[in-house]
């Protein structure tokens, strides 16, 4: 059975591991994890969307300077 692939998250929405996984891979979005560094360790674990950025901003190494990155940031919870 072929698994549907993601193109967005929803906000209130519970996905496991696995599908984040595959998410990130094909998308350009960030995940901000509680679960910290294991977040895809258990790959039939349940995250919670719970927050959603339209971008954030970064610090240059290089420059010294902040720029704003227009990427999606998600923050998930494990469930």
């Amino acid at each position: 059975m072929a698994e549907k692939r993601l193109s967005e998250l929803v906000q209130g929405e519970n996905y496991s591991a696995q599908e984040l996984d595959s998410f990130v891979s094909t998308t350009d979005a960030v995940l901000l994890s509680t679960n910290e560094n294991q977040l895809f360790t258990e790959p039939e674990r349940e995250y919670k969307v719970t927050g959603e950025f339209a971008g954030f901003f970064e610090h240059s190494s290089e420059d010294g300077e902040k720029y704003f990155r227009n990427k999606k940031a998600y923050i998930v919870e494990k469930v």
